[in-house]
């Protein structure tokens, strides 16, 4: 079971890792690139902004995708559905890199970087949820944090991917030649990087107990009418999180820059790629202890720390030192965030039934990614710019999305233990029988 659970695990973050390498290179270049090259007709500070309006448009597509994924992932096969999400998320990836800019094309450069948006957004959407509950569905009950925050990690390895080779290729190359073409070397290879993905996900086998479960008609429509208290729950326990995840890999580039930083760019690629590094090790970590002591009180660390952290982040950035600033961000992403992060995988799939659990799971995951990391860019950056550059506004902004996921964390049930075996069940619930293993399903 176990040697099972570890290679589909371990091809569920690779797959990941492509498909996120992909959409994180987005949010990179919004902070970096697109305001210079799909903007360039704004004034400076309209430009930012609409530059991270840009990345958050993906986050509008990702509910529709988690609608369209996880009613085909419940209805026809989870392994189908994450095959054509990788496909999709490829395609629009490699389109970005042969856009025309602003001068060169006019209005319609821009048009085309947010439809190209939309279809990565649609394409991830489906992808979190199925992934991770692809995996957890295989794990043995008392390894389904572990194996699921494998498969998160794979995020963290294509956040990894993405800013280290924005770093690279910025240390290779001047700024000119970065801008003219340097930027769409890195879009264009997520092409090799997503025939490799193919492959690997191509080996992956569908879970045992999916097979053996009865299918639902409208899984997305059962979801919502019978299961709202636990898609609420998701969707609050995302808030924070999500916003985490993106305050310190996509805002934080751009405010060490207006906050001019010596070496803004450099320094700040330089803590996401430190901080994603470690992540592939501490967010694991943090699933597995949830398999010891639970899912919640690992969540409720992680957001509580991360609500408390916020402000002092920004004291620590005032020192202008690079130690100073990747040691503030590693703190912030792989302490306080992989700590929310790691269970989020097991403790969504515990949440629903199994003709349910990758509509509920994405829809869970892609909601709260809207209210919480695509709106934190935008909203931060103009909260930052209204406040004549202090990050107040910003600290009461990320305090009231904290608030949010811990009310839902503590009104979540506690799912450590629970079976996913009876269809029969109402979600969240705890149940007497004992997992029934892969090998006993077959």
């Amino acid at each position: 079971m176990d040697s099972t659970a570890r290679r589909v695990a371990i091809a569920g973050m690779i797959g990941s890792a492509v498909e996120w390498y992909d959409f994180y290179l987005c949010g990179t270049a919004a902070a970096l690139v697109f305001n210079q090259l799909f903007y360039s007709q704004l004034p400076a500070a309209a430009a930012v902004v609409a530059s991270f309006g840009t990345y958050a448009v993906g986050f509008v597509a990702r509910p529709l995708g988690a609608a369209v994924a996880g009613h085909l992932g419940d209805r026809v096969g989870r392994k189908p559905v994450l095959v054509v999400t990788l496909f999709l998320m490829g395609l629009g990836s490699a389109l970005v890199g042969v856009l025309p800019t602003y001068r060169q094309a006019g209005l319609a450069a821009p048009a085309l970087l947010v439809a190209l948006r939309l279809v990565q957004g649609f394409a991830v959407g489906g992808e979190q949820g199925g992934a991770s509950v692809l995996t957890v569905e295989i794990a043995g009950a008392g390894r389904r944090g572990l194996w699921g925050s494998v498969v998160n990690s794979g995020s963290s390895l294509g956040l990894l991917l993405s800013s280290g080779g924005f770093a690279l290729t910025q240390a290779l190359l001047d700024r000119h030649a970065f801008l003219v073409w340097g930027w769409r070397v890195l879009f264009l290879a997520g092409l090799v990087l997503i025939a490799v993905g193919l492959v690997i996900r191509s080996t992956v086998p569908e879970p045992p107990l999916y097979r053996a479960a009865e299918r639902t008609a409208r899984p997305l429509r059962t979801v919502v009418r019978h299961h709202r208290a636990a898609l609420l729950q998701a969707v609050g326990m995302r808030i924070s999180q999500t916003a985490a995840s993106y305050f310190y890999t996509v805002f934080v580039l751009y405010y060490l820059t207006l906050r001019r930083v010596p070496g803004a760019a450099t320094v700040g690629v330089l803590a996401v790629s430190v901080s994603a590094a470690l992540s592939l090790l501490t967010t694991p970590a943090w699933g597995a202890l949830s398999d010891r002591v639970g899912r919640r009180p690992v969540f409720l660390f992680g957001a509580l720390g991360s609500a408390l952290y916020i402000a002092p982040f920004f004291l620590l950035v005032e020192a202008r030192s690079p130690a100073v600033i990747v040691l503030g961000v590693v703190v912030g992403v792989n302490v306080f965030h992989d700590a929310m992060f790691g269970p989020l995988a097991a403790w969504f799939s515990e949440l629903f039934r199994t003709d349910v659990r990758f509509s509920g799971a994405a829809l869970g995951y892609q909601a709260g990614a809207v209210l919480g990391g695509g709106l934190l860019p935008l909203l931060a950056a103009s909260l930052c710019l209204a406040a004549g550059g202090q990050p107040w506004l910003v600290c009461g902004y990320f305090l009231v999305l904290s608030a949010l996921t811990v009310t839902a964390a503590v009104r979540a049930p506690e799912t450590l233990g629970q079976s996913l075996e009876d269809p029969r069940a109402p979600a969240g619930s705890p149940l007497q029988a004992a997992d029934v293993t892969a090998g006993a399903l077959t």
